[in-house]
């Protein structure tokens, strides 16, 4: 009852006033919100140090999109923007009243699931128990792929919405677009190296069905497609099952998500006497890393995800071929973590 009161609150600053759309007086300025760190990113790309827009982000990294309320200041920063960017397909589940208020009121509201959707690349959700539930599965950011009909339909629309840079909006687009090539060719070879049979992922929540898809692994988790869903002993056993099943060497922890969950399945699989280890680092699942590193921008959590999956694995003694990074693509590895360290 609180969080409807809390909403209906925070709806009613939506009244305040109506932002002025580019055309209508504000020819000179753009102001755009973007929910999560991948809508950020994706907009910093895109519209960076174009004069006359500002760029504003809500969640910060290891934000779980998932339970992330709209804050006052949230509610400020949309009403007073032309345009807001979110995921969609329900990832910012706690935001939809407040996109149709905001669409109501005349901001462009644009999902960048959208095009996803349109060209049918969207995966179906299941739940714990692998019976598919009429949801989509809203992480489609993780086949790099998807990430690129994204990116030019984003341009597209920009270009429409703000038609001054519309050339800049198209040339930045096609950039990025061939650095996601460069990205997907790197991360599918490396993956792909892997004996098929050993090609398991097992993290907390189910955010990697495109990541496995993309690039030829199988998934497991403890969590269903959302973390509002919540995990029971039931769970963590079939989890233990499917691994020892398996015999899969490696179960990881995901940035945005407290690592209690597999910290019980490996306990009970160590109590098993089976030799498994958390991965060497978190994945990056609902959201980036910290602006300026390596994991804060998208080829960067995409490529350090594939690198900690591939050296997990090597470090536990499985054959992986991790290839040279492309010369040509941009942010480059540090050594720190092209160099990993399996007693860390």
């Amino acid at each position: 009852m609180l969080k409807i009161f809390r909403i209906c609150a925070l709806l009613l600053l939506l009244m305040a006033g109506v932002p002025q759309a580019v055309g209508d007086g504000a020819e000179d300025s753009l102001s755009i919100v973007a929910t999560t760190t991948q809508a950020a990113d994706l907009l910093g790309i895109l519209v960076g140090g174009l004069d006359g827009i500002q760029l504003t982000a809500l969640m910060g990294p290891g934000v779980d999109p998932h339970l992330y309320q709209p804050t006052e200041s949230d509610i400020v920063a949309m009403n007073q923007a032309q345009m807001v960017v979110y995921s969609g397909l329900r990832l910012e589940g706690q935001f939809d009243a407040v996109f149709k208020a905001l669409a109501e009121q005349g901001v462009a509201v644009y999902a960048l699931g959208a095009p996803v959707k349109d060209a049918g690349y969207i995966i179906g959700g299941y739940d714990l128990s692998d019976t598919l539930l009429d949801v989509d599965d809203p992480h489609f950011w993780f086949d790099p792929r998807n990430w690129q009909l994204t990116t030019q339909d984003l341009a597209d629309r920009l270009a429409e919405f703000d038609p001054r840079h519309a050339d800049v909006y198209q040339a930045r687009a096609a950039a990025y677009i061939e650095q996601l090539d460069l990205l997907y060719a790197w991360a599918d070879a490396g993956l792909r190296s892997v004996d098929a049979g050993r090609r398991y992922l097992v993290t907390s929540h189910d955010a990697f069905q495109y990541f496995g898809a993309a690039f030829g692994w199988r998934m497991q988790a403890i969590q269903g497609l959302s973390t509002e869903d919540e995990a029971g002993v039931g769970d963590i056993q079939e989890t233990v099952d499917f691994v020892s099943a398996n015999d899969i060497p490696v179960l990881f922890v995901e940035s945005s998500i407290p690592p209690d969950t597999i910290e019980a399945v490996i306990e009970a699989l160590r109590a098993q006497g089976r030799s498994v280890r958390i991965g060497l680092r978190e994945l990056y699942g609902d959201a980036m890393g910290e602006p300026g590193k390596f994991g804060g921008t998208y080829v960067g959590m995409l490529a350090q995800n594939a690198l900690t999956v591939m050296q997990s694995y090597q470090c536990m003694g499985v054959t992986v071929d991790i290839r040279d990074w492309p010369a040509e693509l941009e942010p480059k590895p540090p050594d720190a973590l092209w160099n990993a360290d399996c007693d860390a």
